[in-house]
């Protein structure tokens, strides 16, 4: 057994050498209102009598954001991957409760004062104009009133999060967390992967009660919040707020009806194909994460540095630039991989902001998605350090639906290296599971998507009416999976997708992502070089262009109709087909 690779960000000294400070004094004590107070106070207040004054204004701005960024950063590493560490919570939530709020004030005053200046006029735009963008809207979005309860949606979230860590259940003698129990969904035996999923589920409902509790609350505060603001739901508020200046919700319904027409077929044929060869009457739950033969699952690796040393070949083969980024992030201690009791569940990059390093955390347990987890979340990774020299904070991260780009590429262009791991009839079989991925996961991205549109457009509906609509999508979407008997675990089905709690309307950023990833692998098969070249330069745009641009840039086509899902959907039916021809049956 490999050794586990846990975080060391607590030996990780700020500021960086790279990027020293020249505003926020080095003893200021981070968690301390009374110490951080002071600085706002000098930035409201210091005269700027130029545009060059209003520059290097922008500039300790930035500092300081990234300071405090940083900050909140490593309290919620620390906490998510330890949620029963008493210490780590309490902190975490000081500084959610006790000191972010309390900078929002300062925030919009600062924005204020940006936009209210004569010498912004004078602010290229081309250098400029996304921040401006933002800002201007972030100004009409404030509200004062609105303060508390995105406080009161933080401790929510961290509610949700503290539940679902907290889950585990006795199996085959053994106390394993849900993460871990997805092993056993990838087994041969049938009644195995089938008592798995009983189990898991149970546990799952055994907490709906205080889910739905919990969402309630949620609704109600979102929609005071969007109220507040001057919107009739939260949904037109929450497309604002996340900067959405290039599509519409007629887009993301648009993108609804292609997927039902170009993909749900394909996603309930590879089902049918599944069915036959189960040789069973019908697929149950339990049989979608098994191999569609009935072969044991692939195991990849054995310990958590044999997944880190295997990706990092992967991400070498593809760049070696990016092999030498990886290598340096094992070296400072910036991974958290294995599943563990007490740890949150599922797995994000983020993003220690000052010194501009990103920190990678997941609940890898051996599987063959562990190893698309990292190839997934480097992806994330890269990008913050392609951008991590742009000169304000606000460029050094882009809008998801490009951010998921980046993650969802790396995933296409190290899947021709899965040898690292693999036979390379297993590498073949591991690279046809992952093109089917591609298939499967835009009706459930439609079905997140339009399950939110559901939610935020019918105000005061009743829980029942709200589980009607996500079945009603499930059966839209859906692939044909047999839930009879099982009508509860399929209603609650959604309270396991973290999004859905904690990041309202953030789930069609990655079917427009997925698109514009397969576009840079269409890239890489003529031009891998090439391909990945604009990749890089796009990921070293960050934040400072809009979407189309940064799409372009990259060597994709901002465009989530039928238009591009369809040959993007014959591209993955042809490589399913030749991957399958050669994997190990």
């Amino acid at each position: 057994m490999g050794q586990p690779i846990n975080h060391r960000i607590d030996d990780l000294k700020r500021p960086a050498q790279e990027y020293p400070r020249r505003f926020v004094p080095l003893e200021t004590d981070l968690g301390d209102w009374g110490a951080i107070e002071p600085l706002c106070q000098r930035l409201l207040e210091r005269p700027i009598a130029s545009k060059t004054d209003l520059e290097e204004w922008l500039v300790d701005g930035s500092e300081f954001g990234a300071v405090i960024g940083e900050e909140s950063s490593r309290r919620y590493i620390r906490m998510t991957c330890a949620t029963d560490d008493e210490g780590a919570k309490k902190a975490y939530l000081h500084f959610v409760e006790e000191i972010l709020p309390k900078l929002k004030p300062f925030e919009f005053q600062s924005q204020k004062r940006l936009l209210d200046s004569p010498y912004t006029g004078e602010l290229d735009a081309g250098r400029y104009g996304i921040m401006l963008r933002a800002t201007r809207n972030a100004v009409e979005l404030f509200r004062d009133e609105n303060i508390p309860l995105e406080t009161e949606l933080d401790r929510l979230s961290q509610q949700y999060q503290e539940i679902q860590g907290s889950l585990t259940v006795q199996f085959r003698g053994e106390e394993r967390t849900l993460q871990q129990m997805g092993v056993f969904l990838e087994e041969k035996d049938r009644s195995t992967r089938q008592e798995a999923w009983e189990v898991t589920t149970r546990r799952r409902l055994e907490v709906s009660e205080q889910l739905e509790t919990i969402f309630d609350k949620m609704l109600e505060l979102r929609l005071q919040i969007a109220r507040n603001a001057g919107f009739d739901n939260y949904r037109d508020y929450q497309f604002r707020r996340y900067n959405r200046f290039d599509y519409t919700p007629a887009d993301c319904f648009e993108f609804h009806q292609a997927v039902e027409q170009h993909v749900v077929p394909l996603t309930r044929a590879a089902l049918d194909e599944r069915r036959r060869a189960l040789g069973i009457d019908s697929v149950r739950p339990w049989d979608v994460a098994c191999d569609r033969f009935g072969r044991t699952p692939l195991k990849p690796f054995d310990g958590d540095d044999r997944l880190a040393f295997g990706c990092k070949e992967i991400f070498t083969s593809v760049d070696p630039r990016l092999g030498a980024q990886f290598d340096r992030m094992i070296d400072l201690g910036l991974l958290d991989l294995g599943s563990r009791k007490g740890k949150a569940p599922g797995g994000y990059q983020s993003t220690l902001s000052e010194v501009r390093l990103p920190f990678i955390f997941m609940n890898a347990v051996g599987l063959n998605r562990d190893v698309m987890t990292l190839l997934h979340e480097g992806g994330h990774a890269f990008h913050a350090l392609a951008a991590a020299d742009q000169f304000l904070l606000d460029y050094r991260h882009s809008p998801m639906e490009f951010a998921e780009v980046a993650s969802m590429s790396m995933e296409h262009l190290g899947a021709p290296y899965l040898e690292v791991f693999y036979s390379s009839g297993e590498a073949a079989r591991a690279r046809r599971d992952h093109y089917e991925s591609d298939v499967t996961i835009l009706p459930w991205i439609a079905i997140i998507d339009a399950f939110q549109h559901w939610i935020y457009t019918h105000p005061g509906h009743s829980r029942d009416e709200r589980a009607e609509a996500w079945v009603g999508l499930m059966n839209r979407f859906g692939a044909g999976v047999d839930w009879s008997g099982l009508e509860e675990g399929l209603r609650y089905r959604w309270h396991a997708q973290l999004h859905i709690f904690e990041y309202p309307f953030y789930y069609i950023e990655y079917g427009i992502a997925l698109l514009g990833a397969l576009q840079i692998w269409r890239n890489a098969m003529n031009d891998r070089r090439g391909a990945v070249d604009a990749y890089l330069k796009g990921l070293a745009l960050g934040g400072s262009k809009p979407l189309p641009e940064l799409f372009s840039t990259a060597g994709a086509k901002f465009d989530f109709s039928a238009a591009t899902i369809a040959p993007l959907m014959n591209l993955l039916q042809e490589e399913m087909t030749r991957q399958g021809a050669m994997e190990s049956k």
